[in-house]
């Protein structure tokens, strides 16, 4: 290579995130439906999907830019890749920004850090009319890919997009569910577009056929019958959860990036408004590389949810709260003095002792130090249960709620909500780790903070 030549961009990681709750038989649904808990929406469900792809890259792999993809964002007006930003603690010279509006955003992102590297993460909570096709099949997660320069996990073979104005799907921006068109009209608009997408890309890269496809689609007659439209050699598949909305092509890259072989092309075609494509090529890396939660794991596992409590969570059905006070509006200046605490999760340790104080502090509380601290992430850290409470009285949409009290390896302890909490599966001596979620919303403002979950 010249001294002049620049490296080309490939996949360095991926990674994934499925919530832990399942919708059954009793709400008409066939099989399960992965759904998000009460606190957990777009911007933490994209920090669980984001932590898992960087866990996986490369050492020193650092994301140039944030692209955070939604069809379901929290906030409007705001810009929810902050969040996500700060909860990975990103350098704060690394631009984030988010790509809402349809499931067409996350191609947006994934062009731009093809091109030029980046991380891109999508997550969506689908909602859907009660008995509704999108309730039956749709699904929440999340995923997330980084691109960049090194020892990259797939070599990018070529993007391309083919757009169409088509009345398919849609929703009015001040409902919770959305509208669809009968599927025939869709499907026999957009099957041609991702046929040609499909055959620019193959062409361009002098293949007849590529190995895997995952072809994605809100349109249930693209993804009926994917091999009849784009048949792959090895595989053909859609999204491994139903229409996830903006997470949904990455999702289905990342089920296939978990068993394709070395030396394997992938072509990611997602139709919607038109179709665009990506096309890969797996390198050996991948083999030692690959996500830690694999997305068949982790689509296998669940805890059944009521759907009562489904419809509560989503504001589909009004339930009695336990009588007590809602929680005030957070304030701005408290949260933001106390960011990274509140989004990195980041204590301090004493340098003279060695004592580690959760949540940060500049007087050692064990040899009276001042201003002698080294800053500690403690968001990966794992941790027991010392002490624990339920409290049945408390407000929360899903009562009871669960605190405990938790001894991190290395030192450290704090007091914690249980996030997906099951009151029977706490116990002193339980290990736990922390995830990332809502603790409440007041007055619109999302208060987000760590929880700790009983593994």
């Amino acid at each position: 290579m010249s001294a002049d030549a620049v490296a080309p961009v490939g996949l360095l990681a991926y990674g994934a995130y499925l919530p832990a709750y399942r919708l059954g038989a009793d709400s008409g649904v066939k099989g399960t439906r992965v759904v998000a808990s009460f606190d957990e929406d777009a911007t933490t469900m994209a920090v669980a999907a984001a932590a898992d792809a960087l866990a996986s890259a490369p050492p020193g792999a650092e994301p140039v830019a944030l692209w955070w993809a939604s069809t379901t964002p929290p906030y409007l007006d705001k810009t929810n890749a902050t969040a996500v930003h700060a909860a990975l603690r990103l350098a704060g010279a690394t631009p984030a920004a988010d790509l809402v509006g349809s499931a067409r955003s996350t191609f947006a992102g994934l062009r731009a850090a093809a091109a030029a590297g980046g991380l891109v993460v999508a997550a969506d909570v689908r909602v859907g009319k009660p008995g509704s096709a999108d309730e039956r099949s749709g699904g929440d997660g999340a995923a997330a890919v980084l691109f960049g320069t090194g020892d990259v996990v797939a070599d990018v073979l070529g993007t391309a997009s083919a757009t169409i104005e088509l009345l398919d799907r849609w929703r009015d921006p001040q409902r919770t569910t959305g509208e669809q068109w009968e599927e025939r009209f869709g499907l026999e608009r957009l099957a041609p577009a991702v046929r040609s997408v499909a055959a620019a890309l193959l062409g361009a890269a002098g293949l007849e056929q590529a190995d895997h496809v995952v072809l994605t689609s809100g349109n249930a007659g693209i993804v009926k019958r994917p091999s009849a439209i784009v048949p792959g050699r090895v595989s053909t598949s859609g999204s491994p959860i139903g229409f996830a909305g903006a997470s949904d092509p990455l999702l289905g890259l990342a089920a296939v990036l978990d068993v394709a072989a070395p030396d394997e092309t992938v072509l990611v075609l997602s139709a919607v408004d038109g179709c665009d494509g990506l096309l890969l090529r797996t390198t050996p890396a991948l083999l030692g590389r690959r996500s830690r939660r694999p997305v068949a794991e982790q689509s296998a596992s669940g805890r059944p949810v009521a759907y009562p409590t489904y419809l509560a969570w989503r504001g589909l059905l009004e339930r009695e709260l336990p009588r007590r006070p809602e929680p005030d509006r957070p304030a701005a200046p408290p949260s933001a003095r106390a960011g990274s605490w509140k989004f990195g999760f980041s204590g301090t340790r004493c340098r003279a002792c060695g004592f580690l104080h959760l949540p940060p502090l500049r007087v050692c509380r064990a040899c009276g130090a001042v201003d002698d601290m080294d800053d500690v992430s403690a968001a990966d850290l794992d941790g027991t249960v010392a002490t624990f409470t339920v409290d049945r009285l408390a407000f929360s949409p899903s009562p009871p709620v669960v605190d405990v009290v938790v001894d991190f390896a290395g030192g450290g302890r704090t007091t914690l909500e249980v996030a997906d909490a099951d009151p029977d599966a706490v116990a002193v001596g339980s290990a736990v780790d922390l995830t990332f979620r809502r603790l409440f919303t007041a007055g619109a403002v999302h208060n987000y903070f760590w929880k700790a979950r009983v593994r």
